[in-house]
């Protein structure tokens, strides 16, 4: 029989104690499959007491990961450690030093560092794989890296981050306020008790630099991403967006321009008829078009234990069967620098709402300032809350405040950002202008 393909995991948390259960459960499946019995040689995690599922007996305990990664007793180290730095930096650097393959699930690290890794794992020979560091058990890397070979790609874009889509997704279903329904996020395991890195839109700037990469030859430029989260968005534009005909969703978008490659993440609206408004709940997808194949959807579950282990494992039976791609489709030293095009020129329409005083004059200023920077209004809608005052209370101030709907015929971001910082310094708004992209796809 031939040798074992012997692994180093480091991190047996949600991920790591997932691909020991997969190893487990289907040991023989996995043995025929890659031409050679998959064993567990050592393991590395914060602490040894902790009970686990999952039995450890046969395998070697290392407290220090970077240990693990170095050691002569693996062929492949597996980080699921995460972090853009310290320790799990380190020991994927020992491990690509000392020719071990490397799988990780880990794109904060890839984001910042991963056109460094590459160049250290052709230095040494070696492999860097990472399907379940974007979109869970979705194969989107490996479709960039390998099936879409032959294409140029033009847009890669896509609903990367479960805790925001779910989020989004009770809003529009149940009719319920954010802050709500983050809660019940919080209380189910989709979101951490600090939600800024999903909701903010980190996480899925970190898969979009990426995606980004492999797409278009780039250097991973995760600091060059716009970033907008959710935090914003109310039951009123979740309603006003379905009156429309959209949704909102929260995109990662990345498409090259004259100017250069754009990338951004922010909330859309997204048209109901489309297939990437019906993925609901902590599903992800990814749309990729491509010059030849035109344009392909990859939908599944975005995170958890069994589908990111299993992408995880893709990884791993890619190594035992000889397979060595270079990390981002091209040699490191090929990856072009990164240019990032000028946001402030991208065109499209926009969806505002606005908390406009009810008073003379307001609606004609504000069409005043949308007017001095070209941009025409497709539609005016107004939504007066139930009990609202009209005109001037008891006191003599402004009533309450009526949300007003806009939207823009095509036009670019710097000027309807400049005539919404006008309108809200005029000080007939209540509050700062909400502005969401519509996305046509």
């Amino acid at each position: 029989m031939s040798q074992p393909l012997r692994l180093g995991i480091a991190g047996l948390g949600t991920v790591g104690g997932g691909l020991l259960r997969l190893i487990e459960t289907h040991a023989t499946r996995l043995s025929e499959t890659a031409g050679r019995p998959i064993a567990v040689a050592g393991v590395s995690a914060r602490t040894r007491a902790k009970a686990r599922a999952t039995k450890l007996e046969g395998m070697s305990w290392f407290d220090d990961p970077v240990a693990l990664a170095a050691s002569p007793s693996i062929d492949v180290f597996v980080e699921l450690i995460g972090g853009g730095d310290g320790t799990a930096k380190a020991a994927v650097e020992a491990a690509l030093a000392a020719g071990k393959a490397v799988v990780t699930a880990n794109k904060a690290l890839l984001a910042r560092h991963g056109a460094e890794l590459a160049r250290l794992a052709e230095r040494y020979g070696t492999t860097l794989n990472f399907e379940a560091a974007v979109a869970g058990g979705i194969p989107v890397i490996k479709t960039l890296r390998e099936a879409l070979a032959g294409n140029r790609i033009r847009r890669v874009y896509g609903i990367l981050n479960g805790t925001c889509n779910y989020i989004l997704t009770k809003m529009q279903d149940e009719h319920r306020a954010f802050a709500d329904v983050l809660k019940e996020a919080q209380a189910k395991g989709y979101a951490e008790a600090d939600p800024t890195f999903d909701i903010g839109g980190f996480d899925t700037a970190h898969k979009l630099a990426l995606l980004t990469s492999l797409a278009f030859g780039t250097r991973p430029a995760f600091d060059q991403i716009d970033v907008e989260g959710i935090e914003g968005i109310t039951q009123a534009d979740i309603e006003a967006a379905e009156d429309l005909g959209y949704r909102i969703k929260l995109l990662g978008v990345a498409l090259k321009t004259e100017s250069g490659i754009e990338q951004r993440v922010h909330p859309a609206m997204v048209p109901q008829h489309s297939a990437i408004a019906e993925v609901s709940g902590v599903t992800n997808c990814v749309a990729i078009d491509g010059d030849s194949v035109g344009n392909l959807l990859l939908v599944g579950p975005g995170a958890g234990a069994s589908p990111t282990a299993s992408a995880v494992m893709s990884d791993i039976l890619d190594i035992a069967r000889g397979g060595a791609p270079y990390p981002f489709c091209v040699p490191a030293d090929r990856l072009q620098p990164y240019t990032r095009a000028t946001l402030g020129r991208h065109q499209g329409a926009y969806y505002v709402r606005l908390a406009v005083y009810d008073r003379p004059g307001a609606m004609a200023a504000i069409a005043g300032r949308m007017g001095e920077r070209h941009v025409s209004l497709e539609s005016i809608v107004q939504r007066r809350p139930r009990g609202a005052q009209i005109g001037i209370n008891a006191r003599g101030q402004p009533g309450e405040p009526t949300p007003v709907i806009l939207i823009t015929h095509e036009t670019t971001e710097e000027a309807i950002r400049a005539a919404l910082d006008a309108i809200h310094r005029d000080g007939n708004v209540s509050e700062k202008p909400q502005m969401v992209r519509i996305e046509p796809l």
